[in-house]
Order: C-alpha cells, then structure tokens, then sequence
C-alpha cells in the first residue's frame, strides 16, 4: 500500500510512521522549508538564541501512548524537566506550585491540601489508563468504563465548579492556571476537564521539555520515519489533490478549514461546507524574548519553573477569558510564559535566557498586545524590561503565516469547548474519514484535539489501514 501524508507536524508524522510500521509505503509532503508543524525551533531575536515556534512544554507528549512506543531517544530526543513543573505567581510575593508529587502540592496548599489530594491521588493512581481512554475520540466503547465513568463526571464540570472545591486564592489560582488552557471561557462546562488532565500529566510524567528545542521531537520522529523507509519532502506547498490518486489513501494533517478547500472537487458538498465551518478557537499573541538574565520573579518558586501561568487570581483569570470568548480584548489577560533555558541552557550564549509568552485574544484581533502582556510579567518580576535584549513579536496572522495550520492565530485546531471535544470536527463514528473517499483528516481539528501527542495521526492512520485490511 502506497500512502501519502499531507503536512509534518507531530500529527503527520505519527500518522506516517504508524502507517510505515504496518508495511506501507510513506511519503510526508511539507510546505514549510522545515519539517514540524508547530514542533519547530529556530533563531526569532539574536544569533545563537533558540526560540520554539509555537509549542515548548510537552506534558502530553511525555504522556502520549503513542510517544511511548517509540525509541526516540535514540533519535537524540532527550526529555529534560525544571524543578517544578508550573508555578502561578500571586500579588503577595507568593507562588501556588504543582509539585511532581501529589502530597507536596498538597501540603503547599494549607487548608485545601486534603481536599487536592482527594481530587488528584486517584487520577494520577489510574493515569495511564485514564490516558488511553481520552486520547481519542470520546465517544467510543472504554476499556475501563467505570473509571473513565468517574473521571467524566469531573471533568464536565467547569473550572469555577471545580475549583468550588477549594476556599484559598493559590488552590483556586492553580485550577484556573491550568483550566486556562482550554482556550474556552472557565464558566463553560468541561472546561474543568483541562485542569484535571494537566495537572494529572504534571504528577505522573511531569511537564518537560526537550533539550536543544521542540525541533529535537519533529527531528527525531522524522529519523524514525526514515529507518523504516519513509520519505519527506519540504518546501513543497499542495494546492490541489490534482495528480494524486484516488485509490491510494492520503491523510491530511490540515486544519479542517485547509481540508475544505484543498479537498472540494472530492467531497460531497454537505461535508466540503461543515469543515468549512467548523467554529475557530480564539487566536493567540506570542511574544519571544532574548534575556541577559533570569526573569527577576518575586516568587522565588518562579524560578525554577519553566512554565508560569500569570494572571492572578482565579476570578481575574476568568473574566480574562470569559471577555476573549465574549470577542473583547482584555486589559488584564491571562498569559502563559514558558522559560527554557531554566532547565536547558543550550538555547542561549552563555549567560543569555529565552522565555516566549502568549495571550488569547479574539479572532481577527489587531490589537498591539506587547506592552499588555509586558505589564503582566511585571506585576509579578518587576525589572523584567531591563532584562528584554531583543523580542520578536508574532501577531495571529504572522503566526499564520508560518504555519498555515495555525489559522487565524489558532493553536488548537478549531473550538475546544465540550461539544466540539464530543463531535470533532463533526458528529459520527469515524471522524477521521471524509465521507467514503480515501482522505482521512488527521490533525487537530480531529480527535482527541490540540497538543503535541500524535494521537491524531495514530488514530487516523489505524483508521486507514483498517479500510484498507491491513494490520
């Protein structure tokens, strides 16, 4: 079987490779002249100081059943961790932090230490098998009902009703750190499900990082892919599936607006319009920075995180949220910063650090946002500023630009509130085959949705070879 993969980012190449080690004979089409989706490092603000292009922390990826069946670390990917994995600076100097043990966060947490290590112990207890469960698409027949059962009443739950377990500001600032992920509002329901799954990957696996860059992951995936026959073409844009077969299967690591259009003349018109319209995520400014120093956190449990959630407390957090979803510009947005180089230091010269961070903001947003983002960093490390050598600011659109699947500025494939977990891009059994066509949509904008875990292409390829009676 011949097998043609559109797109290599961390989803495209799972799909190559699961397709490869079936016997198949792949070959991986890229755009870019790098290969590596939003898994790509490069060179944004000063010479020798590496920048991550959209991804850098990988709880999932570490997590991903797929990522543990690979020897990728004999393909030079090394998982490198900082202290803590995620800290949440507060006004009072103060830091809620997500320890790697379960008892520790607890204890940090006081009063509501019990009421955390009721809510987390038995997630992180079954987590592997929890993983397997809703790394995929949800509806489906578990293998562990009652504990994936269990776990879905959680996770329906919003973050505030989640985070109506707890009465101090540092609990509740953690859930909402982490629930802020979801690029939905934290009143909607499952929105909790983030934090839930978050900071169980923060227990179990950790949130590490790969030494060198995210470009070590799309590096070591693609000399896998290789080992086993597979090809790889970059810089070579599709425009049209003119030339391809029809009877060979082709997977798409597109978003489902991409798929649309470059699939038109071989969808029924029905399908060609409902991934066309499939609802956008909010999109996202990203801020790199070239550093002379450690950012100067007040909490000194800041420093040694490479992931910083900022935006205070948990009601500020969500109304930071609830007015993007509303389509306002926050004054006070929540901003995930990512610091490298806390635990990597081969991402600067000597003596230099990287740190990278974004804030949500409407679709179609041309608000400046630096000096927004700037001031929340502030609040929480004043004298940041004198330490910005350089900064490379990349507004929605030319994170488009660089990567086509980030469309509009939107990091996550399409909407990520419950409905669209449940039917994504749509309702039916195989949302990863388009109609009876041999294209299958492997990115994203299919289940189990954004992060770098290659769920997506593992199950769209398993999907293909099942069509196709091979194994």
């Amino acid at each position: 079987m011949k097998a043609t993969v559109i797109g290599s980012g961390p989803n495209g190449l799972a799909a190559a490779i699961t397709l490869a080690r079936a016997g198949a004979e792949v070959q991986v089409i890229e755009a870019q002249a790098t290969l590596g989706g939003g898994a790509r490092s490069m060179e944004l603000t000063l010479p020798g100081f590496l920048h991550d292009h959209c991804s850098s922390i990988h709880p999932l990826a570490a997590g991903s059943p797929f990522f543990h069946d690979l020897p990728l670390r004999d393909h030079g990917l090394e998982w490198v961790h900082s202290r803590y994995p995620v800290a949440h600076p507060l006004d009072d100097g103060t830091a809620a932090v997500l320890h790697r043990s379960v008892t520790k966060t607890g204890a940090a947490l006081g009063t509501d230490g019990d009421a955390y290590v009721r809510l987390m112990r038995p997630l992180v207890d079954h987590w592997e098998k929890l993983a397997g469960e809703f790394l995929q698409p949800l509806l489906h027949i578990p293998r562990h009902p009652w504990l994936l059962a269990g776990f879905g009443l959680l996770a329906l739950r919003s973050a505030r009703g989640l985070a109506s377990r707890f009465s101090s500001d540092a609990a509740r600032a953690l859930i909402a750190g982490l629930a802020a992920h979801s690029s939905i509002s934290l009143e909607a329901p499952a929105s909790g499900s983030f934090a839930l799954v978050l900071g169980m990957f923060g227990h179990a696996v950790g949130w590490p990082l790969p030494r060198g860059g995210a470009q070590r992951i799309s590096d070591a995936l693609a000399a896998y892919l290789r080992g086993l026959g597979g090809t790889i073409e970059t810089g070579r844009a599709i425009t049209s599936l003119e030339g391809f077969s029809g009877v060979d299967p082709i997977l798409l690591d597109l978003t489902a607006w991409q798929a649309a259009r470059l699939a038109r003349d071989r969808l029924p018109v029905r399908l060609g319009k409902a991934l066309a319209s499939f609802p956008h995520g909010p999109s996202v400014f990203k801020v790199d920075y070239a550093l002379n120093a450690p950012i100067p956190w007040k909490a000194e449990e800041c420093r040694e995180a490479a992931t910083i959630h900022l935006g205070g407390t948990f009601d500020e957090i969500a109304t930071a949220e609830h007015e993007v979803a509303r389509g306002e510009v926050p004054a006070r947005p929540f901003v995930l910063l990512a610091q490298p180089t806390v635990c990597d230091p081969s991402r600067a010269p000597a003596g230099g650090h990287t740190a990278w961070a974004y804030c949500h903001v409407p679709r179609g947003n041309t608000v400046e946002m630096t000096g927004t983002i700037e001031a929340q960093i502030e609040r929480f490390a004043p004298g940041f500023s004198r330490c910005v050598l350089a900064r490379h600011v990349s507004r929605p659109a030319d994170l488009q630009a660089g990567n086509a699947n980030l469309d509009g500025g939107d990091i996550t494939g399409g909407a990520c509130d419950l409905w669209h977990l449940l039917a994504r891009p749509g309702p039916g059994s195989n949302p990863y085959r388009l109609a009876r066509t041999h294209l299958y949509l492997c990115s994203s904008s299919t289940p189990p949705g954004g992060g770098v875990h290659g769920m997506c292409g593992y199950h769209a390829a398993r999907r293909a070879l099942a069509a196709f009676g091979a194994h």
